[in-house]
């Protein structure tokens, strides 16, 4: 299980080592930076997709063909929930009202519900006409946590 807050950690690191090594400037740097704390739903791709790093050692996994995700090509999205209990609901959806806007045409108008209750953030499928998925199986409802992976219409939303 991972910790709240893990992937937002990791993304900050890699902007902090890309700007230090000269790869962004200062404006483009807070943007990014800005983007990742004030977004409730966060694309990697679009922060440090970009980005060549240079390794210092080559990553074991990729040579046992693990750490690929075979399932689909597209990186999963960070939904980035406050784990403080500050915010109690997100509503996840197409319609423009919700609070994680998922703008395609398999994702329900309101199709999914977010409830922080007694510290635990509970997924409930809002009987949407192609349901949820919280790691690959198929849930009317359910406690998430950091590390699981939903997927709704063609959106996969990493739990942060």
């Amino acid at each position: 299980m991972s910790v709240p807050g893990a992937s937002r950690r990791r993304l900050v690191q890699t902007l902090t080592t890309a700007y230090g090594a000269g790869l962004l400037s200062d404006k483009t740097f807070s943007d990014r930076i800005d983007l990742l704390l004030s977004s409730a739903l966060i694309n990697p791709a679009r922060l440090v997709g970009d980005l060549n790093l240079r390794r210092t050692r080559p990553r074991i996994g990729r040579f046992l063909g693990r750490g690929r995700n075979l399932g689909s090509a597209r990186t999963p999205e960070i939904l980035a929930l406050d784990w403080s209990g500050a915010q109690d609901e997100l509503l996840i959806g197409r319609h423009h009202d919700c609070d994680v806007v998922l703008p395609s045409l398999n994702v329900s108008r309101l199709h999914a519900r977010l409830n922080f209750r007694d510290g635990r953030w509970v997924l409930r499928d809002l009987e949407s006409t192609n349901g949820a998925c919280l790691n690959g199986f198929p849930v009317g409802r359910s406690e998430v946590r950091p590390g699981d992976e939903i997927r709704i219409g063609a959106h996969r939303l990493r739990i942060d």
